[in-house]
């Protein structure tokens, strides 16, 4: 390869980005492990799926746009973009909704766009939309979380599930129930207070049965992001202080309405909203006005989808790329301006 300068600068951004993705990828380590405490084998499943896709898309890919494979497969950003994917997606998802989710991810959102740095939309969110909004029964098809669960569903079972189907385990039914939000909207729905809901065995303390030590995980990982300097506070704190106000508003209207607001902290997709997904440097605002903005706007519609919403229990995910929608409006009017500037 000839030395040029251009190729100096773009192996130092390869390098730069590499560092950065493997950060993240360390930060998501405290929610992963918790969730496969809770969710066992399938959970690493998910990850391995979904990675072992993304990979394969972005090398397919890169060959087809005659660009260089190798260092751009070097980057983690396909990786990163594939385990966070994973971790929204149900354990034991079959392998094919993982395929037809990393494809939409990979291919669609990412590379169509002009690859890495030009896409508009978050590439995980749209492979999650994509399966939420197609197949919306197998998106609901939850594991019931439980202490250790990899001794309840060994790595038999486990392939059985992802590649052959839950028809291949008798006991999967009764071992399967729907999440935490899913099952506050369905109790709303039919006018029962939140005080009963709250008995069903899919919450736990704080909020849904282990989702709320999932959620601490990556709380304690996008923690260590800014201490980092990977991200800013900007987006997570405006995210979930957004969050937080309005739910307690609402719940101190009527409490046995509205949900209190550390279970809209702890449940779902929150924490990993805040502080992986909504970060994105691609597709989030730049301008440290902008991000409060884009944030907390974010955090307004999570609570209203989630609330006020006909269909989907969670709303991380339409959120999001709502907000992405608006982001280059937002960035161009919180800039900085110069005298003369039009």
């Amino acid at each position: 390869m000839e030395f040029t300068t251009d190729n100096l600068s773009n192996q130092i951004d390869n390098h730069k980005i590499a560092a950065e993705m493997r950060q993240v990828l360390y930060a998501l380590l405290p929610g992963i492990v918790m969730m496969l405490w809770f969710f066992g084998w399938g959970a690493l499943s998910n990850i391995i799926l979904s990675i072992s896709f993304a990979l394969g898309f972005e090398a397919l890919m890169l060959k087809l746009r005659q660009r260089p494979v190798l260092p751009f497969l070097s980057d983690y950003s396909a990786i990163v973009t594939a385990t966070l994917l994973a971790l929204t997606m149900p354990a034991y998802a079959p392998w094919w909704l993982l395929l037809v989710a990393t494809f939409f991810a990979i291919v669609i959102a990412k590379h169509l766009y002009g690859g890495l740095g030009y896409n508009p939309f978050n590439p995980a969110m749209v492979g999650y939309a994509v399966v939420l909004i197609s197949f919306p029964v197998d998106m609901v098809n939850w594991f019931t979380p439980t202490a250790f669960n990899m001794e309840q569903i060994g790595l038999s079972d486990t392939f059985a599930l992802v590649f052959k189907g839950a028809a291949n385990l008798p006991k999967w039914d009764a071992m399967t129930m729907a999440t935490p939000l899913d099952t506050l909207k369905t109790g709303l729905r039919m006018d029962t207070p939140i005080s009963e809901i709250n008995q069903s065995p899919t919450f736990g303390v704080l909020a849904g049965k282990g989702w709320e030590w999932i959620s601490l995980g990556y709380l304690v990982g996008g923690a260590w992001l800014i201490y980092r300097k990977i991200i800013s506070w900007h987006i997570p704190t405006a995210f979930l202080a957004t969050l937080m106000l309005i739910s307690t508003a609402f719940w101190l209207i009527d409490s046995s309405f509205y949900s209190p607001p550390l279970l809209h902290l702890l449940a779902g997709g929150t924490m990993l909203g805040a502080f992986f997904i909504a970060t994105d440097p691609i597709t989030a605002s730049t301008t440290p006005r902008g991000k409060l903005i884009y944030a907390a706007l974010i955090g307004f519609f999570v609570y209203a989808i989630r609330v006020w919403g006909s269909a989907y229990p969670d709303g991380v995910a339409f959120s999001v790329l709502i907000m992405n929608m608006a982001v280059p409006l937002i960035d161009y009017y919180t800039q900085p301006r110069t005298f003369g500037s039009n």
